[in-house]
């Protein structure tokens, strides 16, 4: 067994639990993310960020607990301890196998979580998508909140970082004026905000249980639109459960491409690359 001092010293300190063990995890693309074994015998992942952005852990907490009190929506992982250096979450045992019966579970667990609802379109905090803040101010309607917290901040600083062009951006701000007429209006929805299949474990228990949220209220084809743009085992079933729990509707296939824009141009802010020129093609889809 290894134990690493510092990291060690930090969880006993927020748990108030001994820490047995500890072993670094590989795969955080943001945080350096840590397995606890505990005295008890119950195992903890702890991640932490040097010199992370004020509120960045804090916001993960508070999605992660917001999640989780819809009773029968999605799984997510207990928050044990957090602080502004770091969180703490009881381990989630995955499996490599994708199983379609829980796969069906998590349509109809998303659907709970969706229709449990939100206050307002926004959330009463800012948050973080990846490493960017993510503006939550709250809006009358879902296509001014979409336009103005969604797409328009994130098109600018992709515009700034040169990850996409003028002429990109033009197409892509002239959907803005056509949201209220291209999207059903439908009440705010609890989003997990950030749902893509890095973010969905496959637990050993047969559940899918989902990390790293961006959760505010919104449009619940946001989180469907951010399943198919990156994929998900099983992902027809996940919808086919989810539509029998939750109908969609009319026309929501042809609207995912729309709701896509958003991760495509946090995307051509953070890696750059086609992403911006893809956000500009899927908008012109709906010019």
């Amino acid at each position: 067994m290894t134990r690493q001092p510092l990291v060690a010293k930090r969880a006993e300190e927020l748990l108030r639990s001994s820490v047995v063990s500890t072993a670094p995890i590989a795969g955080g693309d943001i945080a350096t993310a840590t397995r606890l074994r505990l005295s008890s015998g119950q195992m903890a992942l702890m991640k932490t960020l040097a010199h992370a952005p004020e509120g960045f852990f804090e916001a993960e907490a508070a999605g992660l607990r917001w999640l989780a009190q819809v009773t029968g929506g999605v799984r997510v992982p207990e928050v044990l301890a957090g602080s502004d250096d770091c969180v703490i979450l009881a381990w989630v045992e995955q499996t490599p196998k994708h199983q379609p019966e829980a796969a069906i579970g998590f349509g109809q667990a998303l659907a709970t979580t969706h229709l449990a609802g939100a206050a307002a379109y926004g959330a009463a905090h800012d948050g973080f998508i990846g490493r960017l803040p993510m503006p939550n101010q709250a809006c009358p309607t879902w296509p001014e909140f979409y336009a103005v917290r969604r797409v328009l901040p994130y098109l600018k600083l992709a515009r700034d970082r040169g990850a996409v062009t003028d002429g990109e951006a033009t197409t892509i701000e002239s959907v803005i004026g056509r949201l209220a007429d291209l999207i059903p209006d439908e009440p705010p929805a609890r989003l997990h905000g950030d749902l893509w299949n890095g973010n969905c474990l496959w637990g050993l228990d047969g559940s899918v249980h989902v990390i790293d949220p961006a959760a505010y209220g919104g449009h619940r084809e946001v989180d469907l639109a951010m399943l198919h743009l990156f994929g998900l085992p099983h992902l027809p079933r996940v919808m086919q459960a989810y539509h029998e729990a939750a109908p969609l509707a009319e026309g929501w296939e042809d609207r995912l491409p729309l709701h896509q824009l958003f991760p495509l141009l946090v995307h051509a802010c953070m890696f750059g690359g086609g992403y911006g020129a893809r956000a500009a093609t899927v908008a012109a889809r709906y010019a």
